[in-house]
């Protein structure tokens, strides 16, 4: 039953929405925050090295804070921003499709977790589902739906 729920396109459009009111929220507050997010979801413009890119794991945390907070936008879809990456600080404009967004986290703590397993995913990675499957798999956890 719960499965199904979780699987449902209604259940992920408002996990969508939730997670664009929260972020809209945190930047109308001037709170820093991170997502973690599927990277196979994320466009960078320009591309980055492929140096840069063989780092990130499939899921990858991403802070929104200082300058990257500043060039922070949200719309219905996306969350956009700015960031620098590796050594040399290459920036690059950063797309995130909300629903690719797993978790909100302020400091060390999760305030919003996407429990919709149908995230809109270029690529699902079997380590994603995986770790999904053992999540619902352990009695425990039940008591989240």
């Amino acid at each position: 039953m719960a499965n199904n729920f979780i699987n449902d396109h209604d259940f992920s459009d408002l996990m969508g929405f939730h997670i664009r009111d929260i972020i809209e929220l945190l930047l109308n507050k001037g709170e820093f925050f991170s997502v973690l997010t599927n990277i196979a979801d994320i466009s960078f413009d320009p591309p980055l090295p492929a140096e840069i890119c063989d780092d990130f794991k499939p899921i990858t945390l991403f802070v929104i804070a200082e300058y990257t907070f500043e060039s922070c936008s949200i719309d219905d879809e996306n969350l956009y921003f700015e960031a620098g990456f590796g050594h040399q600080n290459i920036g690059s404009f950063i797309t995130i499709p909300l629903n690719s967004i797993v978790q909100i986290i302020i400091e060390n703590t999760p305030i919003f977790i996407n429990l919709s397993l149908k995230q809109k995913s270029k690529k699902r990675d079997n380590n994603i589902d995986k770790s999904t499957n053992i999540f619902l798999s352990n009695p425990e956890n039940k008591s989240f739906f």
